[in-house]
């Protein structure tokens, strides 16, 4: 009796724990959180001060005792006791909207590609701590292709590179499997780090990560077309030589020049993992094209670069940013249907 009015209470929700931001979906709601994955802490009294898009704003601007913390690294977790308490936060703002007594949720989380025993009991551990009932894992680019509305179940090959800001990941699906697979530890972090690196040796300047990553959205370009208008960009930032503010004017060419790096290592990752897709699927790729998802793919002409270097159609999908979180919230929403994509737990 108990039972049943308490899973009649019970709900549901889906969790993408990303190196940026961490989005949560709320059964029959949708999306309900989407912020940095960054946390303010008074190291003084161990107390919370913001956490998101405010906390991601102090980021280098605050006295000794307070700490920006982001507690994501490429994907895994990296601060336990920081990633509890922000999933605690984001899983009590739902609950202040719904009623007063919430019982413990089942929590649907996205997990990297290729994570050992320990780091996927990790995330089980931590979800469990900050409340959840039951956990079950799914892999980000099963549950991308899922957001996407790619055919999984059926026996054709879908070919998938989710990028987020930390990981770079390939894989090939059927059959609700994924078949052959590759992760990269770079992605969008990586981009503005390029960015850092190049300014400061080419200008003698430097950058924050938050003006390298507004650089990166506004003239970042993988692909540079003869006919295309060259962007102009005024960047402010520290001079090495003075230690004095100093403004500088930078174009898409520069910052092209400095992504190579990253983009080369991409581009020739997805080539190697064609390469090895089993000949019976190998058409599929060919015909179906490569799936670009992730808030990384939005880098301006990425598809057409990718497309060039590997003669394959490259589709970019609507709203790639949300695409995990998307296909978690379909999971949900169709669990019977979806079921098997569930990846065993780390103690079973």
């Amino acid at each position: 009796m108990f039972s049943k009015l308490f899973s009649h209470f019970s709900y549901n929700l889906g969790l993408d724990l990303g190196t940026a931001n961490t989005q949560l979906y709320e059964q029959k709601k949708g999306l309900v959180i989407n912020w940095p994955t960054v946390i303010a802490v008074n190291t003084r009294n161990d107390q919370i001060l913001s956490v998101g898009k405010r906390a991601e704003a102090m980021s280098g601007k605050t006295p000794p005792y307070i700490q920006v913390i982001k507690p994501i690294d490429h994907g895994v977790i990296s601060d336990f006791e920081i990633t509890e308490k922000l999933i605690k936060l984001s899983i009590n703002k739902i609950q202040q909207k719904t009623f007063n007594f919430s019982p413990r949720p089942v929590i649907f989380a996205s997990l990297p590609l290729g994570v050992t025993e320990v780091e996927k009991k990790s995330v089980e551990d931590v979800a469990i701590q900050s409340g959840a009932r039951t956990v079950y894992l799914i892999e980000q680019p099963m549950a991308a292709a899922i957001g996407a509305r790619l055919s999984i179940k059926e026996p054709v090959g879908n070919f998938i590179v989710e990028m987020g800001a930390g990981l770079t990941q390939i894989a090939v699906i059927s059959l609700e499997g994924i078949v052959t697979s590759k992760s990269l530890p770079i992605a969008g972090q990586s981009f503005n780090n390029n960015i850092i690196l190049h300014i400061r040796e080419k200008f003698n300047l430097l950058l924050g990560n938050q003006v390298a990553e507004e650089i990166k959205i506004k003239i970042g370009n993988a692909l540079l077309i003869d006919q295309q208008e060259t962007q102009k960009m005024k960047i402010k930032g520290q001079d090495l030589l003075t230690g004095l503010p100093k403004e500088i004017s930078i174009i898409d060419k520069q910052i092209n020049e400095a992504m190579q790096p990253t983009l080369k290592i991409i581009t020739e990752a997805i080539k190697d993992s064609i390469e090895l897709v089993p000949a019976s699927l190998t058409a599929d790729i060919y015909e179906r094209g490569i799936v670009l998802s992730g808030g990384s793919s939005l880098l301006k002409n990425l598809d057409k670069l990718i497309s060039q270097q590997c003669g394959v159609p490259v589709h970019l999908i609507d709203d790639p940013a949300t695409a995990v979180i998307r296909g978690l919230g379909y999971i949900i929403e169709d669990f019977d249907n979806l079921k098997n994509v569930i990846v065993p737990s780390a103690c079973d």
